[in-house]
C-alpha cells in the first residue's frame, strides 16, 4: 500500500473548540470560493470535483467527542491528500449500495501520522463526495 506524503500537518489544539474552528475556517475559504455546493479539484481523478459537505453532516453523526476531534485534526492534510495526490486508492464497491464506489486514499501527515480518506462515487451521475477522514 502507497502513502502520499502530505506537507500540512494536524491541526493543533487542546479542545474540540479550538480545533474545529480551524479546520471550519479552512473549509470556509473552500466555501467562499464557489457558489453553489463547496468542492476542492483533485488531480487523482483528472481535475474533477470533489463535494465537501457531506463530511461535515457524517462528523456530527459521530457520538463520541474524542472521536470527532482526532478525524478533525487530520482536515487540512486530508485535504491535501485529496487535493494533490496521484497514488492509486484502495476501490471497492459499497456493499450496502450497488450505485456507488468507494474509494479510499493513503496518507502521511508532516508528523509521520497515517491517515485514510474516504470518498464515494455516485455510478450515476459521476459525483463524489467525501465521506470520512480517519488515523490508520
Amino acid at each position: 500500500m502507497q502513502y502520499y506524503q502530505a506537507k500540512a500537518g494536524k491541526i493543533p489544539g487542546t479542545n474540540f473548540k479550538e480545533v474545529y474552528t480551524k479546520a471550519f475556517s479552512i473549509f470556509l475559504v473552500i466555501k467562499k470560493k464557489s457558489k453553489r455546493k463547496p468542492h476542492i479539484r483533485s488531480k487523482y481523478f483528472k481535475k474533477e470535483k470533489i463535494f465537501l459537505h457531506l463530511y461535515w453532516e457524517h462528523l456530527f453523526g459521530k457520538e463520541n467527542w474524542r472521536d470527532r476531534m482526532r478525524r478533525i485534526a487530520l482536515y487540512a492534510a486530508a485535504l491535501e491528500v485529496m487535493q494533490k495526490s496521484t497514488v492509486a486508492p484502495e476501490i471497492k464497491q459499497n456493499p450496502n449500495r450497488k450505485s456507488e464506489i468507494l474509494y479510499r486514499f493513503f496518507g502521511i501527515t508532516k508528523e509521520k501520522e497515517k491517515l485514510v480518506v474516504q470518498i464515494k462515487e455516485d455510478v450515476k451521475s459521476k459525483q463524489k463526495f467525501l465521506i470520512s477522514i480517519f488515523p490508520a
